[in-house]
């Protein structure tokens, strides 16, 4: 059985590297702790960067941090699509890369509420399995919709003059978003993908799992929207603020 202490309490920002996934970053805090752990969100193996984890009885607070707006960057092969979306699939197929100024008015479509197939290789439920173990399976299966909202998709760097075979884009997104399915809107699969913010949490202010101190519920909360600590009732966040450690206390 895994820990289940409520104590010590904190949220922990932690700067995750490419391939543990993200349930082995959170048992490496755990091991750390003594402490129950939960996360704010996942990020693919392959992927890097921002991961949200949660700390003893501070897990209770997860739903004030699901649902907070997310950035990335991301570096998107223009020329060619796998059974993934990102660079751990095969190779499904290859075309020319789109001329530049078709790939500026797909980023342009792709701008604002949208709605695109949630990818194949997801763990979101088909009939009461895990999308990803289809694919595994070669069951093809019709993909759901995802609504979501693009707030800005734009090109730090490219690779190509008339035509594109490769582009770095920073991406502000709403929730829930694919970036994947971003990258096969475009035509190609992610090649990386960081993320770089979590609501208000910066990876800039991020450490390896191995060295991240805990940082107080009371001063996590103060940073987010006024509707996003309302997710959680008034008398659940008392009682988790009133276990916080003294200001200065670490993971372990």
């Amino acid at each position: 059985m895994p820990p289940r202490a409520l104590s010590p309490v904190g949220v922990a920002l932690v700067d995750k590297p490419a391939g543990p996934s993200s349930f082995a970053v959170v048992a490496a805090l755990r091991r750390r702790t003594r402490a129950r752990t939960g996360h704010a969100g996942t990020l693919d193996p392959f992927a890097t960067g921002l991961l949200v984890l949660l700390s003893g009885a501070a897990t209770r607070l997860v739903p004030c941090f699901i649902g907070l707006d997310k950035r990335y960057v991301t570096d998107v092969d223009l020329a060619s699509t796998t059974s993934t979306g990102d660079p751990e699939g095969d190779i499904v197929e290859r075309h020319a890369a789109p001329a530049r100024v078709d790939l500026e008015e797909a980023l342009a479509r792709l701008r604002g509420e949208i709605e695109l197939p949630v990818p194949a290789a997801s763990a979101v439920k088909i009939g009461g399995e895990r999308a990803y173990r289809l694919a595994r399976k070669g069951v093809a299966v019709e993909m759901p919709l995802r609504r979501s909202v693009v707030y800005a998709l734009d090109v730090i760097s490219s690779i190509g003059d008339d035509t594109v075979s490769s582009v770095r884009l920073d991406v502000h997104v709403s929730s829930g978003t694919y970036i994947r399915a971003l990258a096969h809107a475009l035509g190609g699969h992610c090649t990386s993908l960081r993320r770089t913010w979590v609501g208000p949490f910066s990876v800039d202010e991020a450490a390896d799992v191995t060295a991240v101190e805990l940082e107080p519920p009371s001063a996590a909360l103060a940073r987010l929207p006024v509707d996003a600590v309302e997710r959680v009732p008034a008398a659940v966040r008392a009682g988790v603020l009133a276990l916080e450690r003294p200001a200065g206390g670490g993971a372990a």
